[in-house]
């Protein structure tokens, strides 16, 4: 985790306009540092001034102390220093304050233009200083040292703080740009983390989904059928005994069927706890959920397409001769050439088909109904149309309970190949399913 920003400025804060308490320590020394060399200075300028020696000393502390705001104001300190280099004062302001100038925000322009009117206040005050000082024989050399010695002073007083001054603001800039990349990064992660979350929960929907609906397509119509069945046998255990054994096998077989149908959706549901759990694991680092996702994803679709024992077109017979044997009256119409089609096209097909029986036998217990698969070239289609129940069939069906999820359920799976769905009642009274399912 890193600090920056508003966070990293409370962290450090300190008085005034200072960041940190250091500052304002290294700052306030600098400035009593700078006011006693002026003041000292201020001496042998009040004497070739010609005023007291004190004025001369009060004239320097003050102008020294300058250098206390030389962060905030840092262009005001060097003009300070600049104004009190003819009364050769302030060397120490004027590097500290060239220093600071260039290690700030301000532009080239303004730090050169600055930087420029010192070099050339510090070459005119050293050339006229090395001068008198020869004039007076302190120093015996040829005329060339006073140039040699006004550039020499003039440069090193004036290119070394402003060269490290670039260099540190320079570094400065660098290490805040690195320090808001690393900020951003951060929040893009955890952005990242977020939708991963997201996306891992609508997933666990969607799985939620998927499985009801899968359940309620095996259990539905096999249940359906065994209740009805069982109603009929207890009709005609006594009246018909060899019809009640008939029904009580017609019981036994689909319901073999639905625990072996129940069977196979638990086997494929286990296989999938280790892959959970390694999703679960990887939750707690959210980049590795990412790609742990997509991985599960990944492995999610190889397993569903492996699974290839699902029910298919070819079964819609003997669908029809179970809800027949129930005692429906069901007869199936097929146009164009049967052909074969994607697994999960013919299993959509085949479910639809499931379920709209499963609804006769539950809302229309008697009724003729009439089931149609039209193969055409780019599609397949399939309506189960019943007409309305016999008044005698309805009073004495079995109460079958229902959940509302069958229409529901087959309106997914149609729309989540791209077909089209419609159902609701008929003109007549009757009720009516339509599907079309693209075969690409």
């Amino acid at each position: 985790m890193t600090t920056t920003g508003e966070d990293h400025a409370t962290a450090r804060g300190g008085p005034g306009w200072w960041t940190r308490w250091r500052s304002a320590v290294l700052d306030t020394g600098l400035a009593v540092g700078s006011a006693v060399e002026c003041g000292a200075e201020g001496v042998r300028f009040a004497h070739d001034a010609g005023i007291p020696a004190a004025v001369g000393v009060v004239f320097g502390v003050l102008a020294g102390s300058a250098l206390i705001v030389r962060r905030k104001w840092p262009i005001a300190v060097v003009l300070v220093s600049i104004a009190i280099t003819p009364a050769q004062m302030g060397y120490l302001m004027g590097i500290v304050g060239l220093y600071t100038l260039a290690a700030s925000e301000l532009p080239r322009r303004i730090i050169g233009s600055l930087a420029g009117m010192s070099f050339l206040g510090m070459l005119i005050v050293m050339f006229v200083r090395v001068r008198q000082d020869m004039q007076r024989g302190t120093w015996e050399l040829g005329d060339w040292f006073v140039p040699f010695a006004s550039i020499s002073i003039a440069v090193g007083m004036t290119a070394p703080p402003v060269l490290l001054g670039m260099y540190v603001g320079a570094r400065r800039r660098l290490m805040e740009s690195l320090r808001e990349r690393a900020d951003s990064l951060e929040r893009e992660l955890q952005l990242l983390a977020e939708r991963a979350e997201e996306r891992a929960e609508w997933a666990r929907g969607e799985e939620r989904t998927r499985i009801a609906r899968e359940m309620h397509d095996v259990v539905a119509h096999r249940v359906s059928l065994m209740v009805v069945h069982a109603a009929a046998l207890q009709a005609v255990a006594r009246k018909d005994p060899e019809k009640a054994v008939k029904n009580a096998a017609l019981v036994g077989d689909m319901g073999r069927q639905a625990l072996t149908e129940l069977r196979e959706m638990l086997g494929v549901l286990r296989s999938g706890d280790g892959r959970d759990a390694r999703e679960r694991a990887a939750a707690a680092v959210p980049l590795v959920a990412v790609g742990v996702a997509a991985a599960a994803a990944a492995s999610r679709a190889v397993d569903d397409e492996g699974v290839g024992d699902g029910p298919c077109l070819s079964d819609v017979d003997e669908l029809l001769g179970q809800s027949a044997a129930a005692g429906m009256a069901v007869d199936l119409s097929v146009e164009g050439e049967t052909r074969s089609y994607a697994a999960e096209i013919e299993q959509t097909a085949y479910r639809v088909v499931q379920e709209a029986l499963t609804n006769v036998h539950k809302h229309a217990a008697g009724a003729k109904t009439h089931v149609r698969l039209a193969h055409r070239v780019s599609e397949i289609a399939m309506q189960v149309e019943n007409e309305p129940p016999p008044e005698l069939a309805s009073a004495s069906a079995a109460r079958l309970p229902s959940g509302g999820n069958g229409l529901v359920g087959m309106r997914e799976r149609v729309l989540a190949l791209g077909g089209v769905f419609v159902s609701g009642p008929t003109d007549a009274g009757g009720f009516r399913v339509s599907a079309v399912i693209p075969a690409a």
